[in-house]
C-alpha cells in the first residue's frame, strides 16, 4: 500500500504535473491538518493515458481553500475483485443502506443498483432520491479511500424493479456473464455450491438480485427467474437483506 491518506481525484491526473485538489479533497487534507512536504496518493484518473492505478503526491501548498500538489509516479495497481459483480438490491429501510453501500464497495462490487420493489418500505420522490444518490456516491468514494480500491463503483439512480428489466432485457447478455436471483424457494441452488460448478467457476461477470426486508414478491421472483436469473439461497436462515447481500458478495467475489 501507498504511504499517506489516500484521496479521490476525478481529474486528469499524469506525473510531473502540479495542481489544485478538487474541494473535496481539499477539505479532507485540511481537516487531516498535513502540510507541505506531506506525502498523499491520489486515484480516479480520468486521463485516457493513467486511467486506472494510483499517483503518489506531495503537499506543495496549502491555502485557506485551496491545496495545492505535486503528482509523482503512476503506479497501475488494481485491487479488484476476481470478478466483474454487479448487486442489484430493492432499497433496505432506515440507514441500512448507507452501510450496504459502504460494505459492498469495500468486497469489491462493481455497480449497485437501488430498486423499487413490492415491498420496498423506503418512498423516494425525485429530488429526494437524487439527494440520496449523491450521497450513496460519496460513501462509496469515502470506502475506496479507506479500502485501497483505485475503481470507485457506479451507484445507478433508483429504478422501479419492472423498469429494471425492462432495460436489462433489451440488451443482450455478456459472455461469460450470469445473473442470479436470492431465492426461498424449494429449486433454488445453494450459492456456496454453485460458486464451485463449471458454471460458477467461469463466470466472469455476476449480477446478484436480491429484495428488502421481506424479500421480492412472487410476482417479482417469478419474472426474475423467467427473465434468466437462477434462484439461488444461502442456506437455511433467513437473513436481513443488506446481511444477505454482502454474504452473497463475499461468496462471489
Amino acid at each position: 500500500m501507498p504511504a499517506g491518506p489516500r484521496f479521490y481525484c476525478p481529474v486528469p491526473l499524469a506525473p510531473g504535473i502540479t495542481l489544485d485538489l478538487p474541494d473535496g479533497a481539499a477539505r479532507h487534507v485540511q481537516v487531516l491538518r498535513l502540510q507541505p512536504g506531506g506525502a498523499i496518493t491520489l486515484f480516479g484518473s480520468t486521463s485516457p493515458q493513467f486511467n486506472g492505478g494510483e499517483f503518489a503526491a506531495t503537499v506543495t501548498a496549502m491555502g485557506r481553500q485551496s491545496v495545492q500538489v505535486l503528482v509523482a509516479g503512476h503506479d497501475p495497481v488494481e485491487r479488484e475483485a476476481a470478478r466483474v459483480l454487479h448487486l442489484a438490491i430493492g432499497i433496505p429501510a432506515n440507514e441500512r443502506m448507507d452501510w450496504l453501500v459502504e460494505k459492498a464497495t469495500e468486497l469489491g462490487v462493481a455497480t449497485i443498483q437501488p430498486l423499487m420493489t413490492e415491498r420496498t418500505v423506503v418512498r423516494l420522490d425525485a429530488q429526494r432520491a437524487a439527494r440520496k444518490l449523491a450521497h450513496w456516491q460519496s460513501i462509496a468514494v469515502a470506502a475506496c479511500e479507506q479500502c485501497g480500491r483505485n475503481r470507485v463503483p457506479v451507484i445507478h439512480p433508483v429504478l422501479p424493479l419492472a423498469r429494471w428489466y425492462q432495460l436489462r432485457t433489451s440488451v443482450p447478455p455478456a459472455q461469460e456473464s450470469v445473473a442470479l436471483v436470492l431465492s426461498l424457494q424449494r429449486q433454488s441452488h445453494d450459492l456456496r455450491e454453485w460458486t464451485g460448478t463449471i458454471q460458477g467457476q467461469n463466470a466472469q461477470s455476476v449480477t446478484f438480485l436480491c429484495g428488502p426486508e421481506g424479500g421480492l414478491g412472487r410476482a417479482e421472483e417469478t419474472l426474475a427467474i423467467a427473465g434468466g436469473h437462477l434462484p439461488v439461497s444461502l442456506g437455511a436462515r433467513v437473513l436481513r437483506s443488506e446481511t444477505a447481500a454482502l454474504a452473497a458478495l463475499t461468496l462471489l467475489a
